[in-house]
């Protein structure tokens, strides 16, 4: 059911209440959700809810083994960050939704003007909206400050293009005498329900006629709209609200899409629950080895309790913490300057993507158009040829004497090749929705949602037509050999969609009085509309496979009876709220495409950006499978395809396109299985019907290929191929795009990457990391992305490692000491031995390289092995316990042999070796040195060298002065930690991985 708002101020102003109020909110919290929400999310992570029940259980008696302080401090620090972060984060979105809700507006009623901030307009308010300010609602526009009712708003950010858009008066409100008027107008809006759609509007605006007391019915298009978040970019504009709020489209617009969790972490999660199985095992084991003997349960869950340890609470704070320096290093990188992170939690997943799904316009082509070739049937012209055109249209205009020439005939259809010329590149100069405007400097430019039309019209300016003056109602050309002015009257425009795939215009030339109907667009649908004829199929494939992008032209004069005709019906499509724009393309349809003269067919070429050879062909040495998802036809795809190197030189090309029965897709796997080096080219339509009747069969092949051409592909489909492979395969997918149409294929991937292109910034601002060119990628994966993954993965694995050998020290402890569930570090020590005395070296491992940046980038194949996942595996993983429990029983036997008089001082001396461990550790595993590091090291040694002056209860400092115990803590370390070295000192020596081969060269 549409909604009907009465247009009429004392109506309306008592119906305020029954519609949404205009209110920006972007809080996730407010005061009393705050807490609770916040908490609740914390907790559902397996490391918080860890703690807190052990924490928790210090609370009773039986279970206490320490200072609360020791198990709610860490816990509490921890969820302090979180908190903190998020309530700056929430207090940052309140201060933009205040500002945004404070906007002042003048809004025009019966007293006149008035001024109110945002958050008080409501639907039926008639609000003036000025120059460069944005618009508040959603808005019908009423009237203009410019004669003809247009005029033009900016809506970068609301689809992310950044061309003004042409918008239009209501044309009865236009013409009344000012702006008072609109206060006698009684009548009612009937606009359709609130929905997402920008590019659609369905309305019909009723009013009476006071004088005559006739009904006037006007329809109400996407053209008559002013979206909320949109910026007027021109004059002045009354608007009548219709929608606020959260109904708003530009609300209704924003995507809330699900956090993304990077593979690293889920592993690192899993590693947590197997550690705590672990603490659980050794748990009973401490109890079953002490026979089970009282309330062994108790003992169980005490054990438990001190084993918590070996689930290090502080490793998610590392690891979000090293996020944040890769993120910051990727920002700060001068070769790819400009490149923005905005998911700071996913940089490990740059090393680890297996899948790049690409798109082709603006992505691996620079989305700047210029017109290489027009064929006309019997004539073909390319850049060297285009003199030709400039001199039979001077030719043309200048032996006629005047701007409207006369054509020589005998016979019927013949025409001259000047004339066939001329109308051909004036159809170009008409057929579009191009504006000129005049800079600060006098220097003319374009306006247009596409640079195809943009690249068409300046081609017509330099073949000496050109466009000088456009509004609504009006067309001028300029002819640049006569300096005579054409003037044509705007009658209809059908804007371009991508269902459509065409746009046309009627124009009225003002002296001749003849009215013509032109369209251009795909010859996929054009073909079908134009005359018969031999040769446009076989050009539009050569110009295809030349890599250019294609339209064809036609023609169509229409008598007045039949203009008459279609505007009759063309307005009662117009009217109608139900099936409008189904109704309004039949009436095009059965009264306007049929017939065309064919005029010709424009090749625009769209080059490759800077470097995209080299980075593709680097992601594929990489062992990173390529799809390109595009748009274009097969031929144009495939061209790019192979001038980028996407293709090898000689790789077979398998193409399977128009697919519409099972045999038909059966038989094309099976050859495709047969071939699996070829590179597919596969049609939307036909990639549809795979989806649909057989999807894990072609997903099966699909992902085996290197690389998968994609063609007609729309946005649906690029986020339901990204699904597919995503869940199919699990691995990491990568897309990259650089407009609006990309969006749905950069939120579904692991990691979107946006590019920031001729189509605006709506695939950027959606994207988790945001670049300014293709090329951008190597160094982002092949550098960026692996010291992030291997630096992450090595943090992961000694903060485990710091954790479980303390924990197996304390079974040791318990086990020497009749197994008894009592503690070995207390209070300070063990917070200081997570934090204080080792948390410096070990986070400074975040600034280790194994390779060189010259080497990484030199040698991509070095990334297959970092999608293999071998630097955090089941097996580094369990060869860290071991290395734990070799050095733990190193430590504890060691000092049973050496300071078997002063075992009274366990503590301190298996404390002071198991620090010392620590950092000798961190440094055997240093491959580049950095400043950092090294102050690191240094200065964590001696602030434990000072606290033990600092904790009397825990280090006798006359004990711990004596050569004796220096030398012996000396020998405890070197026993625990060179043994371990020297083994992999002789693996790298005897079975060295690629990149040490490398650097030793």
């Amino acid at each position: 059911m549409p909604y009907i708002i009465p247009f009429n101020i004392k109506v309306q102003s008592k119906d305020r209440r029954k519609h949404v109020p205009n209110k920006i909110v972007h809080q996730k919290y407010n005061i009393f959700t705050f807490l609770p929400l916040v908490l609740f999310e914390q907790f559902t992570v397996f490391f918080n809810l860890y703690f807190l029940l052990v924490a928790l259980s210090q609370l009773i008696p039986a279970l206490k083994i320490g200072y609360l302080l020791t198990y709610f401090g860490p816990l509490s620090f921890v969820l302090l960050i979180t908190l903190s972060k998020e309530a700056v984060d929430d207090y940052q979105r309140y201060k933009r939704d205040k500002e945004a809700n404070s906007q002042l507006y003048e809004r025009i009623g019966m007293s006149g003007l008035t001024i109110v901030p945002s958050s008080k307009i409501c639907v039926g308010d008639l609000i003036r909206i000025r120059k460069d300010q944005r618009i508040p609602a959603d808005m019908v526009l009423l009237r203009t400050t410019e004669e003809t009712g247009a005029c033009f708003i900016r809506t970068d950010q609301l689809d992310g293009e950044t061309d003004w858009k042409l918008r239009l008066a209501v044309p009865s409100l236009q013409a009344l005498s000012s702006e008072d008027a609109l206060l006698d107008i009684q009548g009612e809006m009937h606009v359709v329900p609130p929905h997402k759609d920008i590019h659609h509007f369905i309305g019909t605006l009723n009013t009476m006629d006071q004088n005559s007391m006739t009904k006037c019915k006007e329809s109400l298009c996407i053209e008559n709209t002013l979206w909320a978040n949109t910026v007027l970019a021109s004059g002045t504009a009354v608007g009548f609200v219709v929608y606020t709020g959260k109904e708003t489209r530009a609300v209704m617009n924003t995507n809330h899409p699900e956090t993304k969790l990077g593979l690293l972490d889920s592993e690192i999660n899993k590693l947590a629950k197997i550690l705590f199985l672990v603490a659980l095992f050794m748990s009973f084991i401490m109890v079953g080895l002490n026979g089970f003997r009282g309330f062994w349960y108790i003992y169980v869950f005490r054990f438990l309790i001190i084993f918590s340890s070996i689930i290090p609470i502080s490793l998610r704070v590392n690891l979000d913490m090293g996020k944040s320096v890769y993120s910051r290093r990727i920002e700060r990188d001068e070769d790819i300057k400009g490149t923005i992170v905005r998911t700071s939690t996913l940089p490990e997943e740059l090393g680890r993507i297996e899948y790049l799904l690409t798109d082709k316009t603006g992505t691996l082509t620079k989305n700047e158009m210029e017109l290489k070739k027009l064929h006309m049937g019997t004539m073909s012209y390319s850049i060297d040829t285009m003199d030709e055109i400039q001199t039979s249209l001077v030719s043309v205009f200048e032996n006629s004497g005047h701007a409207y020439p006369k054509v020589n005939t005998s016979g019927k259809n013949w025409r001259s090749m000047a004339w066939n010329i001329k109308e051909c590149v004036q159809a170009l100069a008409l057929c579009h929705n191009v504006t000129p405007s005049l800079t600060t400097d006098e220097e003319t430019t374009y306006q247009a949602a596409s640079p195809d039309e943009v690249a068409i019209v300046k081609w017509t300016e330099k073949m000496g037509m050109l466009l000088i003056y456009r509004d609504i109602n009006t067309i001028r050309l300029k002819i640049a050999s006569t300096g005579d002015i054409l003037e044509y009257k705007i009658l209809n425009v059908f804007p371009f969609t991508s269902q459509t795939k065409r746009m046309g215009i009627i124009v009225q030339d003002q002296q001749t009085q003849e009215i013509v109907f032109y369209q251009k667009g795909a010859d996929a649908v054009m073909s079908a509309i134009v005359r018969s004829n031999d040769w446009l199929e076989e050009e539009c494939s050569n110009m295809a496979r030349e890599g250019l992008r294609t339209l064809v032209i036609g023609k169509k004069t229409l008598s007045k009876v039949i203009y008459s005709l279609f505007k009759e019906k063309y307005r009662e499509a117009e009217v109608s709220l139900h099936d409008r724009y189904t109704n309004q393309e039949e009436v095009i349809r059965s009264l306007l495409e049929t017939e065309l003269e064919l005029l010709g067919l424009t090749g625009v070429e769209d080059t490759l950006q800077e470097g995209v050879k080299n980075t593709l062909e680097s992601i594929h040495h990489a062992g990173i499978k390529i799809w390109m998802l595009t748009g274009d036809k097969a031929e144009t795809a495939t061209c790019i395809a192979v001038s980028s190197k996407l293709v090898a030189r000689h790789q077979h090309i398998h193409r399977i396109t128009q697919v519409s029965s099972s045999e038909e897709a059966e038989e094309e796997i099976c050859h495709l299985e047969n071939k699996m080096d070829s590179c597919l080219v596969i049609d939307g339509e036909s990639l549809q019907f795979y989806l649909d009747n057989c999807r894990d069969t072609f997903i099966e092949i699909a992902t085996r290929l290197s690389v998968v051409v994609c063609c007609r592909c729309s946005p649906t489909q690029k986020a339901a191929i990204t699904h597919l492979i995503k869940d199919y395969t699990k691995k990491r997918v990568l897309s990259i795009g650089d407009g609006g149409n990309d969006v749905s294929m950069i939120q579904a991937a692991n990691v979107g990457v946006g590019i920031v292109g001729k189509e605006g910034k709506q695939a950027s601002l959606a994207a988790d990391v945001s670049i300014l060119q293709f090329s951008y990628l190597t160094k982002l994966l092949l550098w960026h992305g692996r010291n992030s993954y291997k630096q992450s993965a090595k943090l992961s694995q000694f903060i485990i490692h710091r954790g479980f050998i303390i924990s197996v020290m304390q079974a040791v402890f318990s086990g020497l000491f009749y197994f008894a569930p009592i503690a070995l570090y207390q209070g300070l020590l063990v917070v200081g031995y997570a934090t204080l005395y080792t948390m410096a070296p070990v986070f400074s491992l975040v600034l280790d390289q194994d390779v060189t940046e010259e080497i990484a980038i030199m040698y991509p194949e070095l990334y297959r092995d970092l999608t293999k996942g071998r630097s955090l595996s089941y097996r580094t993983f369990f060869t860290w316990l071991l290395v734990s429990v070799y050095q733990e029983g190193a430590i504890m036997m060691v000092s049973i042999l050496l300071f078997e008089e002063e075992f009274i001082h366990i503590v301190s001396i298996s404390f002071t070796a198991l620090v010392l461990n620590e950092l000798v550790m961190v440094a055997l595993q240093i491959r580049t040195w950095h400043r950092v590091m090294a102050v690191s090291e240094v200065v964590t040694f001696f602030i434990y060298i000072g606290s033990m002056f600092l904790m009397p209860a825990y280090f006798d400092m006359a004990f711990i002065c004596q050569i004796s115990f220096i030398w012996k803590v000396l020998v405890m370390t070197a026993v625990s930690s060179l043994p371990l070295y020297s083994v992999k000192a002789l693996c790298r020596r005897y079975a060295p991985p690629r990149s040490v081969k490398l650097v030793d060269v």
